[in-house]
């Protein structure tokens, strides 16, 4: 549209010799409006003006339009749906995030006109936007669709004389002459561009233009209306536009005559088309023409020369559910549809719920449960001395063998284990456990640590060497044991003694014998001298010892006797053992 524009200018110039009219800053401001509610790409407008200024203003302008239109979706999907994800709103991710900014200050504002806390917002920073947005959903709560104008008509323009209406039920305006509002007790009031007269009846239009209560921008004409004003752009649209009452150009086409041209309107579309550049008609998308032209709850679908509006099918997200006209979505009161938090506390949101868990508990905010919180494992080695185990909700120090619970319930104490007799002997009691011992004579039990075995000592490697003769165990101790004869035991014990049976005279022998002792017995011995000896006295008897002397007593005229020199045989016997001293050989 614009290059046929630039074409048709120069064209001008060219056959009346004049300088081509550049368009104003207004005038590109409202080019990149224009083309943003298009639907064009406000990065890739064609230019209408060398001018830097111009397109600063077009571009600025054709971004400002986009966004106020992506506003108006948020603000119209808070007021008809409730919900305000992201995945209902299409295009690109920075579009999709204003639409959903807008959308939850709009449901802000609602929210907090329901409680009735008022739209001023006191103390809240949410931005000038944001803050904008929700006071106007607050104050305005409808389902009827906000403009951007609308918008700031609203912040700007004066309020209207209008006080608050009488309550329900106390009619008191019955039989009122009021021109156009009546407020209670027969006062009047007025409409927003009106002003009440002296008469208190009658309202007069207030000349916006005069009071200075306008919004027109430089470059822009005040013009009165009845009840309100419009304002219309100082230049014109130039050759080959006519400037309408709405400040649009209305194109004609030029038809070349001799010497001349004509300039002719272009033919008119029917309702539902428009005109392009090159003067075809082609379907207007009231769809996106219009910001709302359906009901709420139904959804616009463009047709050729019109639309048509279909009802909606509208599918919740997680933590909605429709409203009972199926119009919209809300939030879903998870507290009370169920016990969701079993028997933790439960917090409802927008959209989702959050549980409030009892202590030794942890939200997750994945699985939306209260889970246990392991103290062992998130403290270990803090919580108790020796073994920590986690139960439900809190946690359980335990104590290792040897040890009990102290009553702080953390610390362990040694127990005495010998208190209880665990030995079948002796017991010691040591840190974290006991030691059983045997008394003598007795060792500890291999198998068990704790029962006493007798020590059987003849059994040992040295066991042959206790006793001289035989060794007896008994329980705890040993015996030494001798023959049954000949022998009796030694003092110390262990060691048999020979019985002299001759010195005790428990002999058996003649009287014409000689006792002999022997290592565990006796003999009785008998002594005769030889021929030509004679006995000549006895030993003692008490001695150890036995003898017989033997002197010569040779025949008379035994000459050989005579001359041998042998004259005294002694016969002697010693008892084993002796203790005789031999003084002589």
């Amino acid at each position: 549209m614009a290059q046929w524009t630039i074409l048709l200018f120069s064209l001008y110039g060219v056959v009346h010799g004049q300088e081509l009219q550049l368009p104003t800053v207004q005038e590109c401001c409202k080019d990149g409006r224009d083309r943003a509610l298009g639907g064009q790409d406000c990065t890739i407008l064609p230019l209408i003006s060398s001018a830097h200024i111009c397109r600063i203003a077009q571009e600025q302008c054709c971004a400002a339009a986009a966004r106020d239109q992506l506003c108006d979706n948020g603000i119209k999907m808070a007021r008809e749906q409730g919900a305000c994800e992201r995945p209902f709103f299409q295009g690109d991710p920075w579009e999709t995030k204003i639409s959903k900014t807008c959308c939850d200050c709009c449901m802000f504002g609602l929210m907090t006109e329901s409680q009735g806390s008022g739209c001023e917002l006191q103390g809240l920073l949410l931005g000038r936007r944001c803050t904008h947005t929700a006071k106007t959903c607050c104050g305005k709560n409808t389902t009827e669709e906000i403009k951007p104008d609308d918008l700031k008509k609203e912040t700007e323009m004066p309020e209207a004389n209008v006080t608050a209406k009488p309550p329900e039920g106390l009619d008191t305006c019955k039989d009122s002459t009021c021109s156009q509002l009546c407020v209670g007790n027969g006062t009047c009031a007025c409409h927003d561009g009106y002003e009440l007269q002296k008469d208190g009846v009658n309202c007069g239009d207030v000349n916006e233009c005069l009071t200075n209560r306008h919004n027109c921008v430089g470059g822009q004409v005040c013009i009165n209306t009845e009840g309100s004003f419009r304002c219309q752009r100082e230049t014109s649209c130039g050759t080959g536009y006519e400037l309408k009452d709405d400040n649009s150009c209305y194109d004609f086409i030029c038809t070349n005559t001799v010497g001349s041209f004509r300039c002719h309107p272009r033919e008119k579309c029917a309702g539902g088309f428009i005109q392009d550049a090159a003067g075809s008609c082609i379907d207007i998308n009231e769809c996106v023409a219009h910001t709302s032209p359906c009901l709420p709850g139904q959804t616009c679908i463009n047709t050729m020369g019109s639309y048509t509006c279909r009802r909606n099918t509208v599918t919740c997200g997680r933590g909605y559910h429709l409203t009972h006209d199926g119009a919209r979505c809300e939030d879903v009161d998870e507290c009370r549809a169920g016990n969701v938090c079993g028997d933790h506390g439960c917090i409802n949101l927008v959209g989702t719920y959050r549980c409030e868990c009892r202590s030794g508990f942890l939200f997750n905010s994945i699985t939306k449960l209260c889970e246990d919180i392991n103290e062992c494992r998130h403290y270990p080695g803090r919580l108790c001395a020796h073994k920590c185990e986690n139960t439900e909700g809190s946690y359980q120090c335990t104590c290792t063998i040897g040890f009990k619970l102290s009553h702080d319930g953390r610390n362990c104490e040694d127990v005495n284990e010998c208190e209880a007799n665990p030995c079948s002997q002796e017991c010691s009691n040591v840190y974290g456990s006991y030691q059983c011992y045997c008394r003598r004579g007795y060792q500890l039990s291999d198998m068990d640590g704790i029962t006493c075995e007798d020590i059987d000592e003849c059994a040992l490697p040295t066991g042959g060497h206790v006793c001289s003769y035989r060794c007896s165990n008994a329980p705890g101790s040993f015996y030494c044991t001798c023959p049954p004869t000949g022998y009796t035991l030694a003092p110390n014990g262990r060691t048999c003694q020979d019985i002299d049976e001759c010195a005790t005279g428990s002999h058996t022998c003649s009287v014409s014998e000689s006792c002999f002792n022997i290592q565990g017995g006796f003999r009785c011995l008998s002594f005769t001298c030889p021929p030509n000896f004679r006995q000549a006295s006895w030993g003692s008897r008490q001695d150890a010892s036995v003898g017989v002397r033997c002197i010569k007593a040779c025949q008379p005229n035994d000459i050989n006797c005579n001359l041998d020199p042998v004259h005294l045989m002694t016969h002697t016997s010693l008892s084993l053992p002796t203790f005789i001293d031999f003084s002589q050989p």
